[in-house]
């Protein structure tokens, strides 16, 4: 087995996974796809039954007694994704979203209270606010900046009933940051179950379970698939969390297909290379940008003239390239709209962390904490062209804005 968990990311990130022997001497992992799977004898059929049964499942060398418990292909980026994250178990999900709210789903009951921070992406909101309701499961949105009150403030959020803390660091349209040890922390003084959606910093540049966190979840359609063709969410869980994460993944019988865990194994092989020239783009952008005079304030937690910046560089290895920017009071939606369509480079898409560009306008959906900005917002996803090219494409594009009523 190759891909020591001792070595640096960049080689976890090439190495984890793969196994020369099992794979018949190639480097890649075979993509096997299967739904049965044949046993020796009856002893044999027991005997994988009672060590899934037992919770060995997704250990390396284990038999699938089934094909939806996992083939090779699902077992390669499970492990691989585990050790990045330095976690007990991972497993995929058909989407970034279903993972979050299975996440939710599966250690909260009827009567159970959630608390889930108000710059959380918006499908996850509205999940918590409408849906855990109709199972007697209540949810309340938290300042997501409350740890920079202290200990106190983040311990009076909890209720008697409190089983869950959703976290999202930075949050996906406004980019705020969480004191994500303290909030972990003040979880597991509770007795709940922590969560996070890590996916804006990718498993390279945070490991929150490492920071007292019990799930980490990613949308891998972004960054780690990488290339816009591919739909897949992952869960990383501690030995605490993984029972109950285990039991309702196979009691709602979720999982995805080997194709899309082949691809997202891939995606994580060029990550480490990709992440660095995302970043070195967005903040090429960055730049150009904070000398436009529409532009009041860059959302980027990397940036050291950001609120959270301190707050990143404790916590945090490196930064993606997905940022928001304020515009002034004075810009209207025309002519942000005017600037966006006037875009050839940029693509206007909702997804991000593809080879591709993306700027999409955006807005704050607030409950408990106002939004400290009053200007429009849009975001920008980095991707991988020339740095020199987007900003022309953005220099004719704020001239579009600029000649707009």
């Amino acid at each position: 087995m190759t891909g020591d968990r001792k070595n640096r990311p960049a080689t976890q990130l090439v190495t984890l996974g793969r196994d020369a022997k099992a794979s018949f001497d190639y480097v890649n992992p075979p993509l096997v796809r299967g739904s049965t799977v044949l046993h020796d004898d009856v002893a044999d059929m027991r005997n994988r039954a009672a060590r899934r049964n037992a919770g060995e499942d997704g250990e390396v060398g284990a038999r699938a007694a089934y094909g939806i418990y996992g083939t090779p292909t699902h077992l390669a980026f499970y492990r691989a994704l585990t050790a990045l994250e330095g976690g007990h178990r991972s497993w995929a999900f058909p989407s970034g979203l279903t993972a979050c709210t299975m996440a939710i789903l599966a250690h909260v009951q009827h009567g159970d209270h959630v608390l889930v921070p108000d710059s959380v992406y918006g499908p996850t909101r509205r999940f918590a606010l409408q849906t855990l309701p109709r199972y007697g499961i209540q949810a309340s949105l938290y300042d997501p900046r409350v740890g920079e009150a202290g200990r106190a403030a983040v311990e009076a959020l909890f209720r008697p009933n409190t089983r869950l803390l959703f976290l999202e660091s930075p949050g996906s349209l406004t980019f705020e940051m969480q004191d994500v040890p303290l909030l972990a922390s003040v979880a597991r003084a509770r007795e709940a179950i922590s969560v996070i959606d890590n996916t804006w910093a990718t498993p390279l540049y945070f490991q929150p379970l490492a920071h007292g966190v019990d799930v980490s979840v990613h949308a891998a359609t972004k960054y780690i698939g990488g290339h816009s063709d591919l739909l897949i969410g992952t869960i990383t869980c501690n030995e605490r969390a993984w029972p109950r994460m285990r039991e309702t993944i196979f009691h709602y019988g979720l999982t995805t297909s080997p194709d899309d865990c082949w691809l997202a194994l891939r995606g994580l092989r060029s990550m480490g290379a990709r992440l660095v020239q995302h970043r070195a783009t967005a903040e090429a952008l960055i730049a150009w940008l904070k000398r436009q005079p529409e532009v009041e304030r860059i959302l980027y937690p990397a940036d050291p003239d950001d609120p959270g910046h301190a707050l990143w560089k404790r916590d945090m290895s490196g930064a993606s390239g997905l940022f928001g920017v304020v515009l002034n009071k004075g810009v209207s939606e025309v002519r942000l709209h005017a600037m966006i369509d006037g875009l050839r480079l940029f693509g206007r898409g909702a997804s991000w962390g593809g080879f591709e560009s993306l700027l999409i306008p955006a807005s704050a959906e607030r409950t408990v904490a106002p939004f400290a900005y009053a200007g429009r917002l849009f975001r920008i996803g980095a991707g991988l062209e020339d740095p020199a090219d987007l900003i022309a494409d953005l220099e004719q594009g704020f001239a579009q804005l600029r000649s707009a009523t």
